[in-house]
């Protein structure tokens, strides 16, 4: 399937509002970065490792008119998830919206096999993180009133695939607290949902998949097919704006081509 081409479409209320996303550098990621600022949004692209793709999507979306700023850090590291938010909203001098899209499964490995630092390491990227960057964040979204959006998983819906255990765990976690936080949050104005992707085809399966697992997955997937970055950044602007989702929080879209129907 060819890439939605999301400058052909105009979420008026999207335009100018400042959004950070987290994790933007490749995937599902960058796909929101392009798709915001073809709305005319002004994004804080986020990355760790990888500054290469980050300043190469920054000077492609720059090129065309963007408005963005590229903010480095290490989420899984205290302290560090702040100054990211920070950094994007004294930048911005405002934030509009918040997008916790970064994290990573770090590995397949069995219970038996699992160390405490490895479950440190999948918790405080997966989890802590966002819960870390809402925390941050609130303030400013609260002076205006904005959205969150936080991806997980159909893993948590699930329990994961082999090895997957923990990083379903810590993406349970964050529909956990995406329901509570949008109870939260209610008086401040902020809308707090999340999007659940399914077997959708990025770095994340590039690094933890093999082709035979990836295949395996896809025959499980009523559409008969992995899923691209670009099908689900329509949930993410459906969410993000007041205009189609004003009077929706708390919930989960899952994007996953039938393969789990809650």
């Amino acid at each position: 399937m060819a890439d939605v081409m999301w400058s052909g479409m105009r979420i008026p209320d999207l335009a100018g509002k400042a959004v950070l996303i987290t994790g933007a550098s490749t995937g599902i990621g960058a796909a929101l970065v392009r798709a915001f600022v073809a709305q005319g949004a002004k994004v804080a692209i986020h990355y760790n490792e990888s500054r290469a793709a980050a300043t190469e999507l920054a000077a492609e979306v720059s090129g065309a008119g963007g408005d963005v700023v590229l903010v480095q850090g290490d989420v899984s590291v205290e302290g560090e998830t702040e100054r990211v938010v920070q950094e994007a909203a004294a930048h911005f001098g405002r934030l509009d919206g918040l997008i916790n899209n970064a994290g990573g499964m770090l590995g397949r490995m069995t219970t038996a096999d699992m160390s405490d630092a490895h479950y440190d390491r999948v918790m405080n990227l997966n989890a802590r993180s966002v819960l870390a960057a809402t925390r941050a964040a609130q303030p400013f979204l609260a002076r205006q009133g904005g959205f969150i959006i936080n991806t997980t998983s159909i893993a948590a819906r699930n329990g994961g695939g082999n090895g997957a255990i923990l990083y379903a765990a810590s993406k349970g976690f964050v529909s956990t607290i995406t329901r509570g936080h949008a109870k939260e949050f209610v008086p401040d104005g902020i809308r707090v949902n999340a999007v659940a992707p399914g077997v959708i085809s990025t770095p994340f399966h590039d690094r933890y998949t093999s082709p035979e697992m990836l295949d395996a997955q896809r025959k499980t997937v009523p559409m008969g097919r992995v899923g691209s970055p670009d099908e689900c950044v329509g949930a993410y602007l459906f969410l993000a704006s007041d205009m189609l989702s004003g009077y929706i929080t708390g919930q989960i879209i899952e994007v996953n081509g039938g393969q789990l129907m809650p």
